[in-house]
């Protein structure tokens, strides 16, 4: 599956909701998806820094794509990265750098965040394309 499809499969999901309160209980459902990093991952140089919440991010490459692992203490911030995952793993280093997020300001998320959850989301992304920009200059 593409970027862009599972970003209409995440849009499509939100679309069938009308109330932010339901979309929120579909964020705190994903992120309950979300399998539980180990103790050993949940390191400083895990955590993404400009989040309110703790949030603990891992690339793996291989076989030319990354995956990613994550974890937060927080409820709706882990349904967030666990849709971010969805989208941007098992994907390579430049799928995922010229990825357009759209999905996104599509199914309002940007519009219903805090200012501190809005920059914390902008920074999970950011930690995620930087993964790929470094995976990418290993490939050289």
């Amino acid at each position: 599956m593409t970027i862009n499809e599972a970003q209409d499969e995440v849009i499509e999901e939100f679309g069938c909701l009308d109330d932010w309160m339901d979309k929120y209980q579909l964020l705190i459902d994903a992120g309950n998806s979300l399998q539980p990093l180990g103790q050993e991952a949940k390191t400083e140089d895990n955590l993404i820094d400009g989040c309110q919440s703790r949030v603990w991010l891992q690339a793996k490459y291989h076989d030319g794509v990354i995956d990613f692992a994550a974890e937060s203490d927080a409820l709706i911030v882990k349904g967030i990265i666990t849709l971010l995952i969805r989208v941007l793993s098992g994907h390579t280093p430049q799928e995922i750098i010229g990825a357009d997020l759209y999905f996104i300001d599509r199914i309002g998320l940007k519009d219903h965040l805090s200012p501190t959850r809005s920059n914390g989301l902008l920074a999970m992304v950011r930690q995620m394309r930087a993964y790929a920009l470094a995976y990418a200059a290993k490939q050289g």
